[in-house]
């Protein structure tokens, strides 16, 4: 059953403070310093400074409030205010500030670009339940959130763990040969190291025409865009082509197994690589790799080609927007052992990884998806603290020892 808390808005919840006015151009923003800059960014910390002046120390925690951007910080720490567009709000003393922090959180507000908010948000109404009921709704929320970002280190610390495993499997392999230096840098001595193209074929999809609706309209083959390109096995696509497509077009049926290298792309797409799990096609800015049988395993190249991401990007050519071509696809040089068994003792390995990254980014968006949750129905009183905590007692019966 809901619980109504009394409700008023944001801006009869703040009190008045005095605060330094002082507000750091992003030009002066250092990479260390003595104290942080907190500014309207994603960014926890935008930047650093060792100027005294301006500095925030007194009436702490604040909450920092993104004017353009709609972001919140809760600051329970000396900083200096960064760039425009930066609000410091200070919840009345009746007011929990990591409750009203939390409050805030789970407004709704809508987006003006990159228009002011502020009027949008003081507006705005938020639960005030009693001061020892904000305290508990806060803490609960907190101990998620801890749960977060201890979730969040582990997965940085996987992906950190797997870089150095790229890089010592494939300048060291596992059998521990002598090295030689190559353009690749050091791999083993007895690893052909030849261009792509030498031994695989790379081709390209196509896109069929839009205006023709024979070619969309309840179509069942899977049509891959670079977006969906990411280090992954892909098993399903947002788009499908039909028959017609495939056999009036351009457009070519690629088995699975096929690895994918996203050519051009916003951000950083290019240069990205996929491999099919299913038999799919894929659009022109998609380059298909199909490993000679025997010779090279496609997890095994498909890791490879992981380990070279920043090398493949430094490839491309153009103008603003830099793309790759599959001429430069077949030029990639690649080094390999000789051995299948060893390629796929490598790959293994590296799914080992993979396999217990997905696993923590699962658990990640468990949490995410608590914190939510919980933000809400807190935030309602749709339910209570009291709600979330098991009731000490027995064990349900059969459930004993």
């Amino acid at each position: 059953m809901t619980f109504a808390w009394k409700t008023e808005t944001v801006e009869a919840c703040l009190q008045r403070t005095s605060l330094p006015r002082v507000k750091l151009p992003t030009s002066a923003y250092k990479r260390s310093g003595k104290y942080p800059i907190i500014d309207q960014s994603q960014a926890d910390i935008a930047g650093w400074t060792d100027e005294e002046d301006g500095v925030i120390d007194e009436q702490l925690p604040l909450i920092v409030f993104g004017d353009h951007s709609r972001t919140l910080k809760y600051v329970d720490m000396p900083f200096v205010r960064g760039a425009d567009g930066t609000q410091i709000l200070k919840p009345r003393s009746d007011i929990d500030p990591l409750f009203f922090f939390y409050a805030l959180r789970s407004l709704n507000l809508e987006s003006r670009g990159y228009n002011r908010h502020f009027t949008l948000l003081r507006e705005q109404l938020v639960p005030v339940p009693d001061q020892p009921e904000q305290v508990r709704i806060a803490q609960a929320l907190k101990l998620v959130e801890d749960g977060i970002r201890r979730q969040e280190r582990k997965a940085a610390t996987l992906k950190e763990l797997k870089g150095v495993a790229l890089h010592e499997l494939f300048a060291s392999g596992m059998r521990g040969e002598p090295q030689k230096e190559t353009e690749i840098g050091l791999v083993p001595e007895g690893w052909v190291v030849e261009k792509l193209g030498d031994s695989h074929t790379a081709q390209t999809g196509g896109t069929p025409s839009r205006r023709n609706s024979r070619y969309w309209e309840g179509g069942t083959i899977p049509w891959v865009k670079t977006a969906e390109v990411s280090y992954s096995t892909i098993t399903e696509t947002s788009e499908h082509i039909t028959a017609a497509a495939l056999e009036e077009t351009s457009v070519k049926l690629y088995p699975a197994g096929t690895l994918l290298l996203a050519m051009y792309g916003q951000g950083v797409t290019r240069g990205k690589v996929g491999k099919l799990g299913i038999d799919a096609t894929c659009n022109q800015a998609c380059a298909a790799i199909q490993c000679p049988e025997g010779k090279v395993a496609p997890d095994y190249l498909y890791y490879f080609l992981e380990w070279q991401y920043e090398n493949i990007r430094a490839r491309a050519h153009g103008g603003q927007q830099q793309n790759l071509s599959l001429d430069i696809v077949r030029t990639i040089p690649i080094a390999y052992p000789r051995d299948l068994d060893h390629q796929q003792e490598i790959s293994a390995l590296l799914k080992t990884v993979d396999q217990k990254l997905e696993l923590q980014r699962a658990k990640l968006e468990l949490f995410k998806e608590l914190f939510e949750r919980m933000l809400h129905d807190l935030m309602t009183g749709d339910v209570t603290v009291d709600d979330l905590l098991v009731p000490p007692g027995p064990l349900p019966e059969g459930n004993a020892g």
